[in-house]
């Protein structure tokens, strides 16, 4: 029986200032405890995911070792991250629900969406799509540990029209929570987010499981755009941001301002601390995993694209200091 009311105590706040249930999306390297602080740091989201984690990789006897980095929470964030999970082994979610409840976590997410081409290869992501069954396996087998389970998926894996059918089959499976990113698997993020279908998947869960929060995911930029885009579809619950978090790492935050160069130098400076601790911890990520994070601060400045082709040649966070510390460009702005 599922005990925690981890989904109702977010939306009942969520409803009470009168926005959706934003989220951050779990993105690969991205969503970890160095960023989650990062972004919290300059204004949190309702919800945190961590990078997405293979569930058999959680307990088993070699690949456990590699996953713990995934499934580390730091002592001072604010609130305990959704662990996603993705696989299709029903024993591997059973095993990993129980594991990941032992570690604290209240809340567990199925990714059936993600494009990727090696995940798609084992069976993973958006393949589940195909295999509905199976699916369906895999989210009663997370389950088992107790914990409320949620779903993120994409309207289909190569034509937009499987929505008719997977959302549905979806919705039927009892998830608290399903949030959906408004295009196929084929269509990755090359056309437009699927807007013009939000009203028609809101008569779906309204018509299949009103208890279940519907979210949506696609070209959503900050908080001001997610709660436009709620008010003009009632009935949607929640917006999750991706990619908009790259060009605003402010983008949660509730009172939205011009922020300065040293703002952004600053969380810059912030993300280099914690990863410097992150990775006296795990041997995992590694320091060219930050360079996808210099284009987020450095930017809109003269020159900003000579000093972040600067800082992709470093090896070093202490060579990422002290390029900054010596940068007219930064020191100018």
């Amino acid at each position: 029986m599922i005990q925690s009311n981890y989904w109702q105590t977010i939306a009942a706040q969520a409803r009470q200032e009168h926005r959706p249930i934003l989220q951050l999306a779990p993105m690969e390297a991205v969503t970890n405890a160095v960023f989650r602080r990062v972004v919290a740091q300059a204004g949190a989201p309702d919800v945190f995911y961590t990078e997405f984690v293979n569930a058999k990789s959680i307990t088993h006897a070699q690949a456990k070792f590699s996953a713990q980095g995934r499934l580390y929470v730091a002592d001072d964030e604010a609130s305990t991250p959704i662990v996603q999970l993705w696989g299709d082994e029903g024993e591997d979610f059973v095993k990993a629900a129980a594991a990941v409840k032992q570690r604290g976590y209240e809340a567990i997410d199925i990714n059936t969406g993600c494009p990727d081409a090696t995940v798609i290869k084992n069976h993973g992501g958006s393949d589940l799509i195909r295999h509905p069954q199976v699916a369906a396996e895999v989210i009663a087998a997370a389950k088992t540990a107790g914990l409320p389970v949620s779903v993120k998926t994409r309207l289909g894996f190569s034509k937009i029209d499987e929505f008719r059918t997977w959302i549905p089959f979806l919705l039927e499976q009892d998830v608290p929570m399903l949030t959906i990113h408004l295009r196929t698997r084929q269509e990755m993020s090359k056309v437009p987010a699927h807007y013009e279908l939000i009203d028609e998947l809101v008569k779906m869960r309204d018509q299949i499981a009103p208890q279940t929060l519907l979210a949506i995911n696609g070209d959503v930029a900050d908080r001001t755009q997610a709660t436009e885009l709620a008010n003009a579809h009632p009935g949607l619950d929640g917006v999750m941001i991706g990619r908009g978090i790259f060009t605003n790492p402010f983008a949660f935050e509730a009172n939205p301002q011009p922020h300065s160069t040293t703002e952004l130098i600053q969380l810059l400076e912030t993300q280099l601390d914690l990863f410097d601790d992150f990775s006296a911890r795990y041997d995992n990520p590694r320091f060219p995993s930050l360079k996808r994070f210099f284009k987020i601060y450095i930017r809109n400045v003269p020159h900003s694209a000579d000093l972040r082709n600067q800082l992709m040649e470093t090896k070093s966070t202490d060579e990422v200091r002290e390029i900054l510390a010596a940068s007219p460009i930064i020191h100018a702005s």
